[in-house]
């Protein structure tokens, strides 16, 4: 069954027609809290949405717009925020504290030229929402000052592949597609995006532009930069913000990358080409183990630099293989794994293995009807996002943070960071464990992805993961690390992005804010704090 038709859930992730029964989340806690050590068995029920109790709006749409919006309490709720931990505990207990006051649903992009075109007339704060999958406050509709009120602007019906050229392996797609809608269409021309994110099911193409989204595959294209040819958005001020189609181009610095990771403050981004692929006909797969993390490390390095370009490198520390029940708790794991649309893997896969066991690594491998322990592992990073709805109805806090850093620095980088983390979980919460994946890999580094998990006090989660949060971003600062790989900044990592921005390239950001978006409306709060003018 597609999305069409099927309701998200208006506080957690995924659709009302996948959540599970009272008695069913009862059942899984019961062995999650055995597992885990911790949790209630008894999970609490989610606030219904009837019972939920939303501010009035603050504005209403103009008569001529009037069939593009909506405005019932179901629509600002779901509107409201991203999935984040804090996000999901929020909407559990029925609070929404910066529902939308109106979503707008353009069909096209004329539409979203008068949606916006009436914000900026009437200063109301315009969020552009893909998906709503963002975990760092990314889509809150927090008006700027000065502004009247704030809309969400759904592009979700803008989801079609426009146009694709076999010749040259690029398509033209509409930014509000999502995932699985994606991939069938192209899917139609024996073709792939390659692009598979956790939050694959429910995020849009333009999401993954606007937050320079990670793929699942660890090495070569692992960002939506890198299938990125050309982008085109609408602004505030009438224009269109549209690239020319090129392989490559060393015209000034590139409109493209402007608008990569400008999370909704610069244009909206309605299309792109984007560069596909034939779907891969050879594939082969293998699950290393190491007796220690760093060992697991070195082999990843080396791999990645002998430019072998696996699909999948992930390295998982022991703690998170024996929680995922992909292991015992005694070895690190590696889910090791090379595919191709072309020609046969096995040289590429046979060299990659026999680096591993310099490292003393032992494999198993898997071919696509296998489980074991890879199968394990990967039915976890799947379930994950619907598993934290279940945790946090039994009082389990469950949330991750991802960073990157070069070789040189990572084996003590995760020391610190992650031992930064556990103190934090141990004084906050008085038990729990930190652990650690490598999700991402490139010849001069790679990203760290750390989980956290531990009791959490019932109406106090915000601001026990606050403190976790705070200790790590603050440690990743410390020693030198992005304060995102993959995740985006949003509000929640606004400070540490701060830090880490050279301050000339804020000035130029807010420069161009001003140029494009002269009100302001666009996600303000969001990456900087854009000049507003003064309201007369």
């Amino acid at each position: 069954m597609g999305a069409v038709g099927r309701r998200r859930k208006h506080w957690g992730w995924g659709f009302e027609d996948e959540q599970p029964s009272h008695r069913e989340v009862a059942s899984a806690a019961q062995g999650l809290a055995a597992h885990l050590g911790f949790g209630s068995p008894e999970p609490e029920m989610a606030v219904p949405l009837e019972a939920v109790e939303l501010p009035p709006p603050r504005i209403a749409p103009p008569a001529h717009l009037a069939d593009l919006f909506a405005a019932g309490p179901y629509d600002r709720a779901v509107h409201a925020q991203g999935r984040s931990y804090a996000d999901v505990v929020r909407g559990f207990r029925g609070a929404f504290p910066n529902p939308p006051d109106a979503i707008a649903r353009p069909r096209d992009e004329s539409d979203v030229a008068r949606v916006l075109e009436w914000c900026a007339s009437e200063r109301v704060a315009c969020v552009p929402v893909g998906g709503g999958t963002s975990v760092v406050g990314g889509i809150d509709a927090i008006p700027g000052p000065g502004h009247e009120g704030a809309v969400a602007l759904d592009l979700k019906a803008l989801d079609r592949v426009l146009e694709v050229d076999t010749v040259s392996r690029a398509a033209r797609i509409q930014a509000g597609v999502l995932g699985p809608r994606l991939e069938a269409q192209l899917l139609a021309h024996g073709l792939t995006l390659r692009f598979f994110p956790q939050s694959f099911e429910l995020s849009t193409l333009g999401g993954w532009i606007a937050t320079r989204a990670g793929g699942h595959f660890a090495t070569g294209p692992t960002h939506i930069d890198d299938v990125v040819e050309a982008v085109r958005a609408l602004t505030p001020d009438g224009g269109a913000w549209a690239s020319r189609r090129l392989p490559g181009s060393g015209a000034g610095p590139s409109p493209d990358r402007m608008l990569l990771g400008s999370e909704g403050t610069l244009g909206v981004i309605t299309e792109a080409w984007v560069r596909v692929l034939p779907r891969p006909r050879h594939r082969r797969a293998a699950g290393v183990s190491f007796r220690r993390f760093a060992d697991g490390l070195g082999a990843v390095r080396d791999i990645v630099q002998a430019a072998l370009l696996p699909a999948n490198c992930r390295l998982i520390d022991a703690r998170e293989a024996a929680v995922t029940f992909a292991g015992d708790g005694s070895h690190a794991l590696l889910t090791l794994a090379f595919e191709s649309g072309d020609v046969p893997v096995d040289e590429r896969m046979d060299r990659a293995l026999r680096i591993c066991e310099e490292y003393g690594g032992e494999w198993e491998e898997k071919d696509a009807a296998s489980r074991g322990s890879m199968g394990a592992w990967r039915d976890a990073f799947l379930r994950a996002p619907y598993l934290r709805d279940t945790l946090v109805a039994m009082g389990v806090l469950s949330e991750t943070f991802e960073t990157a850093i070069t070789w040189d620095k990572l084996e003590p980088f995760v020391e610190r960071v992650g031992g930064a983390a556990q103190a934090a979980l141990e004084e906050t919460c008085g038990a729990g464990q930190v652990t650690c994946r490598l999700t991402h890999a490139y010849p001069d580094g790679a990203a760290a992805y750390f989980t956290v998990v531990g009791p959490a006090r019932r109406g106090d989660e915000v601001a026990q993961w606050a403190v976790i949060k705070r200790a790590a971003s603050d440690a990743i600062a410390a020693e030198g690390g992005t304060i995102t790989h993959h995740h985006a900044v949003g509000r929640d990592h606004r400070p540490w992005y701060d830090q880490q921005r050279p301050a000339p390239f804020a000035l130029a950001l807010r420069a161009a804010k001003a140029a494009v978006d002269p009100e302001g409306i666009l996600n303000p709060g969001v990456l900087f704090d854009p000049v507003y003018p003064s309201k007369p």
